[in-house]
């Protein structure tokens, strides 16, 4: 989970997802529009009886802030919170060198590394690349080599090299190809200069960033108080940035509330339209509006299928129990 709102675990509520499935929560940075869930999260998943370790990847403050809810308001967690402070994992004399793994067996690795942002308040991104490793049988190779289908291609397959009934000893290694499946999405904290993220969006397949405003109203907004920036993208800024990377596939999400929800840039109210249109001004790729419960599907070997088009991001529909 990256960053959790108010009203993240009643949004949770309507959808099949379990806080028992939860196993690390990120906070890009401390407005309470990114962590004010937070505490309440954390109690239901206590109240649910979950028993599980929890990592919490955050800003030191984070922690002072928990600290605070439990000591005032008695709150027991029967689960560790192993929490890591970015400014820890992001420091000079760290081990981790700013990336935190998750081994989910020995074929599935999930790392999150961490790029500072610019923003009113410290603001982090985070990137998450998992790495699948696939083992396929040289099927053709064992027939050519006279040996037939048999238990002994399983174990091949699963690394254990074999002896053939007639004494023959067979290499797992001659006879497996090894790949790994690469899949990489980015997903921002508020973030005023896209350009931080250059180094991190190198072989990504995703980006997830804040659109606040168009830029006309950026513009405005910084115009009429000129000692004032508040540091948040325009949907054309972001989108420039991308096009100039050569980014394939963008959400784009965080718009202001003066931006209604529906679509039609040719209306006089602001709208998604007229995010969408500002991003469309600077950006050829694949592009996305957030909205919630809005559920996709994200494979970073899918596009090596098609030479005429990205199709690593696929939109899936509705997260919501009773919608398809």
């Amino acid at each position: 989970m990256i960053d959790c709102g108010e009203g993240t675990q009643q949004q949770l509520l309507q959808t099949k997802l379990s806080l028992h499935q939860l196993t690390a929560i990120c906070i890009t940075h401390v407005h309470g529009d990114h962590c004010y869930g937070l505490p309440g999260l954390l109690a239901s998943a206590a109240m649910s009886g979950r028993h599980e370790p929890l990592m919490l990847i955050a800003p030191k403050a984070i922690a002072k802030l928990l600290d605070a809810i439990t000591l005032t308001t008695e709150l027991y967690f029967p689960f560790a919170i192993n929490f890591m402070a970015i400014e820890d994992v992001l420091s000079k004399d760290s081990e981790d060198e700013g990336k935190v793994s998750f081994s989910f067996g020995s074929q599935h690795q999930l790392d999150i590394d961490i790029t500072p942002l610019s923003h009113r308040v410290a603001s982090y991104g985070f990137g998450i690349t998992q790495n699948i490793s696939q083992r396929t049988l040289n099927t053709d190779k064992l027939t050519a080599d006279g040996i037939p289908a048999s238990a002994l291609w399983g174990k091949l397959q699963q690394g254990t090299d074999v002896m053939t009934e007639d004494g023959r000893q067979l290499r797992s290694a001659d006879y497996v190809d090894n790949a790994v499946k690469r899949t990489r999405v980015v997903v921002a904290g508020d973030n005023g200069t896209p350009a931080c993220l250059s180094a991190a969006l190198v072989d990504t397949d995703l980006l997830v960033h804040e659109a606040t405003y168009t830029q006309e109203v950026l513009t405005k907004i910084q115009t009429k108080n000129p000692d004032f920036d508040p540091m948040h993208s325009s949907a054309q800024l972001v989108g420039k940035f991308a096009q100039d990377v050569g980014l394939k596939n963008l959400i784009l999400t965080h718009f202001s509330a003066r931006y209604q929800s529906f679509d039609n840039p040719n209306s006089n109210t602001a709208n998604m339209g007229h995010i969408r249109l500002d991003a469309q001004r600077a950006y050829q790729g694949n592009l996305w509006l957030a909205a919630d419960f809005a559920q996709y599907t994200v494979d970073g070997a899918a596009d090596l299928a098609s030479s005429q088009e990205d199709n690593s991001v696929q939109y899936l529909g509705s997260a919501r129990d009773n919608e398809t």
